[in-house]
């Protein structure tokens, strides 16, 4: 044994049978710091839960509370109120000047297939809330990452029953719900105490190789949607205008043929008339209507009368008023514009 072994040896053999006054009261001032250890604080958007050898033993409301200090029983306190997000298909990573937030693209996530067999590129984030601590804490052992898989899951599954027009324009709503839906579907099969919130879409596009032409589809849309109500438009101005021409033409058509009927029918009534009497004296009648017509005819002003008596008459030849009936023209002026 060398020289320094034995110097510890003596130094050993000096402190035996020392014994430290204060050792009893150590002991019990760690006692009691391990008793306090056992006292823990609930906030009122928290629960306890306190388990005993791992296992679960109670839940404590909101306020201070008491365990078995650790190893016996421990306590956790998750917060049931607070709104969990998660991100897919892009990261956060900073502001961007006063208000914008810049963002990292995640191709990986965000790719999916569409009903229609079209790549869109989807950005979307979830949110959700502790709804059961008890089964939140103990029957999923990666809550968060469960989350992210049913999510995944359920978009990729929604996406791929969704048309890719649906899901760029006036189906984001109906894919949204759908999503939450089948999210919460998920994580109830696994009784992961988990409330889905939210299913949000934030950037749906075609993918960047592609988004021109879907640009030029879009813009032929909107075509079609202009055209078509600048002829909506045209025929709402255009037809109240033909139905009410059409109906001014069938009422003075039917006004033409009232008054013709009308008018039909009292010559006929009025020759009737005259059958009748003329059948009771014909002599009579006839003589009538010929000094009828004869005043009708010889009364109007605008015929031209000449009047013979039977002896001019066998003397006259009946001839035509030819210059009544011919035009007489102007003799041309004479060369320097005066008459001779």
């Amino acid at each position: 044994m060398g020289p320094e072994l034995g110097n510890i040896t003596d130094k050993l053999k000096q402190f035996k049978g020392f014994r430290l006054p204060g050792a009893r009261v150590l002991a019990l001032v760690v006692l009691g710091l391990w008793l306090l250890s056992g006292i823990y604080i609930v906030e009122p958007d928290e629960v306890g839960v306190v388990t005993r050898f791992g296992a679960f033993d109670r839940v404590s409301g909101p306020g201070p509370h008491y365990h078995i200090p650790f190893p016996v029983e421990s306590a956790q306190t998750p917060k049931t109120t607070r709104i969990r997000r998660l991100e897919f298909g892009f990261r956060s990573i900073g502001r961007q000047g006063d208000s914008q937030m810049a963002t990292r693209p995640v191709p990986e996530e965000s790719l999916m297939l569409t009903g229609d067999e079209n790549i869109v590129d989807v950005q979307f984030t979830v949110q959700f809330l502790v709804k059961d601590a008890v089964a939140y804490l103990f029957n999923v052992a990666d809550p968060e990452g469960a989350v992210k898989g049913a999510a995944e899951a359920a978009m990729r599954e929604v996406m791929g029953k969704s048309k890719i027009d649906a899901a760029l324009t006036s189906g984001k709503e109906e894919i949204q719900i759908q999503t939450r839906e089948l999210m919460q579907e998920i994580l109830d099969r696994y009784d992961a105490g988990i409330k889905v919130v939210a299913a949000q879409l934030q950037y749906v596009h075609p993918p960047a190789e592609v988004i021109e032409a879907f640009k030029d589809v879009a813009s032929a849309r909107e075509d079609k949607s202009r055209f078509i109500n600048e002829a909506d438009a045209y025929r709402n101005d255009i037809l109240p205008k033909a139905r009410g021409q059409a109906a001014v033409i069938v009422n003075q058509a039917e006004a033409y043929r009232e008054s013709v009927t009308r008018t039909s029918q009292g010559e006929a009534s009025r020759f009737l008339a005259v059958l009748a009497e003329y059948n009771k004296a014909k002599d009579v009648t006839r003589q009538r209507l010929y000094l009828e017509t004869m005043e009708r005819v010889l009364g109007n002003p605008a015929t031209e009368k000449l009047v013979l008596t039977d002896k001019a008459l066998e003397k006259t030849v009946p001839y035509l008023p030819l210059p009544a009936l011919t035009p007489v023209r102007p003799a041309p002026a004479p060369e320097g514009g005066k008459k001779q």
